[in-house]
């Protein structure tokens, strides 16, 4: 990335989530308990999952590579914002900023929907349409189509100059901000932000909340209010992680990028790469009945 002066720009600046000195010790710990919590819990669910036998099922295996997803979503970002909210040069390398622009999850949860969908609309044919051909050929698609639109960012970010600035008014390098820095035009990319996120989002979104509405509409026609019940519990809590999620990443990302204030745009990011895979870990690990009983069979037997 070579300036006009003739020199290069090999690092950037991250002026952090506060300038506030008072409140940099706080957040500290806060974020570091936020992401103790989803660590452990994803870190947890995914050993558990591998190692008890009976939790080798279709829900299950979408559950794995979610938190899978949500520990490396989360180690990306909160370790370099903790390290910036305690050290005094916030340096973040040109090959470490392009490796925080994308991470995607939403095709992962559109596959669990869409396996939710098919156990309780269409419980009759679910070993068939739900083979373990199918699960495997849904988590190769999401993987793939989130791999690819993580290439697209980066391709075009690759595609621009960068001249004197270097600071990013951010905790990460986040997408915004990071090509108003460019001398260059940012037409192009503004353009496969928009259409990119844009797609990651809406298509996810229309599957995810057309599958729970069918869900929904199934659920209301049982006549047992125990199965109702444990219907609704099985799925409100999904539809709350993914409604959060995918908001989130709306408003930041289907936005003009001068829309809005700096601040509005951190309070969405520390949303979806702290507050989410938190409130993830607490919904599919500790309030997961199956996940509850598995942990205290397994720790029993270690007693013993």
């Amino acid at each position: 990335m070579a300036t006009r002066n003739g020199s290069f720009v090999t690092e950037f600046i991250l002026m952090g989530l506060t300038e506030q000195p008072d409140l940099q010790l706080p957040l500290f710990f806060l974020f570091l308990g936020m992401y103790k919590i989803a660590l452990l819990g994803n870190l947890g669910l995914i050993t558990l999952i591998g190692l008890i036998s009976h939790l080798h099922t279709p829900k299950y295996f979408f559950l794995f590579n979610l938190s899978f997803i949500n520990l490396c979503y989360s180690s990306v970002f909160t370790p370099k914002m903790l390290i910036n909210f305690i050290s005094k040069k916030n340096i973040i390398s040109y090959k470490g900023c392009v490796s925080q622009l994308f991470i995607s999850e939403g095709y992962v949860l559109t596959s669990m929907a869409y396996d939710h969908y098919v156990a309780i609309c269409n419980p009759l044919l679910y070993n068939i349409a739900m083979s373990p051909k199918m699960h495997f050929n849904l988590i190769f698609c999401s993987y793939l189509l989130a791999f690819s639109g993580a290439m697209a960012h980066s391709a075009c970010m690759l595609r621009l100059t960068f001249c004197d600035a270097n600071t990013i008014n951010h905790y990460f390098c986040q997408l915004p901000p990071l090509p108003q820095l460019s001398c260059t035009s940012t037409y192009v990319n503004e353009l496969v932000v928009f259409l990119v996120v844009g797609i990651n989002i809406i298509l996810p979104s229309l599957t995810i909340f057309v599958s729970y509405g069918f869900i929904l509409s199934s659920i209301l026609h049982i006549n047992s209010t125990e199965g109702r019940s444990k219907a609704f519990s099985t799925c409100s809590s999904p539809v709350i992680t993914v409604s959060l999620f995918l908001g989130s990443s709306a408003f930041l990302y289907l936005k003009p990028s001068s829309a809005g204030s700096m601040g509005e745009g951190k309070i969405s990011s520390v949303f979806y790469t702290n507050v989410v895979p938190m409130m993830k870990s607490l919904v599919y690990s500790f309030r997961n009945k199956d996940v509850k009983l598995s942990l205290r069979k397994t720790l029993s037997r270690k007693k013993f």
